[in-house]
């Protein structure tokens, strides 16, 4: 009982010296921006609503196909045969037919410079026999990647009130790609393929960004008459690489513009700042039965964060933990917690750890503190018996 009435939260305020963020508006229906350095949301529009993600869900269709040569399913050479319902696809199109036998390898390209739909109609048939089995294995595999907001019924992105995805969905898919399978990534960047030679005017990637010397390199445009014009992108400067996806632009030039105009936000009014050294005391907590009173709270690792390079607010972090912490008490154990908030950006999250040890107290240690446990109950204070 004595020991439940000292237990106190305490809070403290710690002052860094932090930027408010730098303020964008765009003109997109929905957008997420996110830093992939740092972890960092950058901007977050209407982007957990399912929208229809035309071809731009031609990603996850890419991303199972990029597991299956992951796990040994199939090989960059492996042959799928074409069915009549992959060469009657409507839109772009790697212009199939049932005499062909692409490699998977054209197929990526095909899928990703040329949109082809047929082409994806074909890596759903030659992985799950048919495109609505392959559906039901792409609902399955978003449920499991934490794709939320996201439904399939076919592979392409054809027009269906069932296919709809997030922009954030997008986004989380676009990090697998990059992070999961840098082996294929360098096909996003491809400008233009040619498959047999047909049809030359769909040989050339339809990303706006390529070739801009801007960093971009992938991933994926979509429009519908529905969805409007969008784009699942990426660009790396420095030791920086942003994801962003818009969509709901009204045409291919305003949605060039944007994707422009986002990047050069992204990288030119963020930049990434230490603001705590690792080890770096942050507060004294107190200790009960411990061989000593006190112990420090220090961060672990340093923290380096995303911050507005323009504008200099000073922002205050706050420090929670429950105190006084029992003994035993080991170095490095955690103890608290440092929450840091950011204008318009998400709250970062740091644990405080302990930065020594401190053992339960022998005989004198615990006589004090039950003495003093005893004086306050008697006459209402404690005494510093230390």
């Amino acid at each position: 009982m004595a020991l439940a009435r000292l237990l106190s939260l305490a809070t403290v305020m710690a002052m860094l010296a932090l930027p408010a963020r730098a303020a964008f508006d765009t003109r997109a229906g929905a957008a997420w921006v996110y830093d992939l350095t740092t972890g960092t949301v950058l901007m977050s529009k209407e982007a957990d609503v399912p929208l229809p993600p035309a071809s731009m869900s031609k990603l996850m269709t890419l991303n199972m196909l990029f597991e299956a040569l992951r796990d040994g399913r199939v090989t960059m050479e492996t042959r799928f045969a074409v069915s009549s319902k992959a060469r009657a696809m409507g839109g772009s199109s790697m212009f199939l037919n049932e005499n062909d036998r692409p490699t998977v390898e054209q197929l990526v390209q095909g899928i990703i410079v040329q949109s082809g739909n047929d082409a994806c109609v074909v890596v759903a048939e030659g992985l799950a026999g048919s495109e609505d089995a392959f559906a039901r294995l792409m609902n399955q595999r978003a449920e499991d990647l934490g794709m939320d907001n996201s439904t399939f019924a076919n592979a392409s992105g054809w027009p269906n009130p069932n296919q709809r995805m997030s922009m954030h969905d997008l986004g989380i898919l676009a990090v697998r790609l990059i992070e999961g399978f840098p082996e294929y990534y360098g096909y996003f960047a491809q400008k233009s393929f040619e498959f047999d030679g047909r049809v030359p005017t769909n040989h050339n990637n339809r990303n706006p960004l390529l070739g801009l010397g801007i960093g971009a390199d992938g991933l994926k445009t979509g429009h519908t008459q529905e969805a409007g014009y969008g784009l699942v992108g990426s660009a790396s400067q420095g030791t920086r690489r942003i994801v962003f996806v818009i969509s709901g632009l009204p045409n291919e030039t305003a949605r060039a513009e944007e994707a422009e105009r986002i990047v050069s936000w992204a990288f030119r009014q963020f930049v990434e700042k230490t603001v705590v050294k690792e080890g770096t005391r942050i507060t004294t907590a107190d200790v009960w039965m411990g061989e000593h009173r006190t112990v420090d709270l220090v961060v672990p690792e340093q923290i380096s964060l995303l911050l507005p390079a323009l504008q200099q607010e000073a922002i205050t972090a706050q420090v929670t933990y429950t105190t006084p912490f029992e003994a035993p008490i080991a170095e490095g154990q955690e103890l608290g917690e440092l929450v840091i908030p950011l204008d318009g950006l998400p709250e970062t999250r740091v644990p405080l750890v302990a930065a020594r040890a401190v053992p339960k107290g022998g005989f004198v240690p615990r006589l004090k503190t039950a003495a003093g446990v005893l004086m306050r109950d008697w006459v209402g204070e404690t005494p510093d018996l230390w």
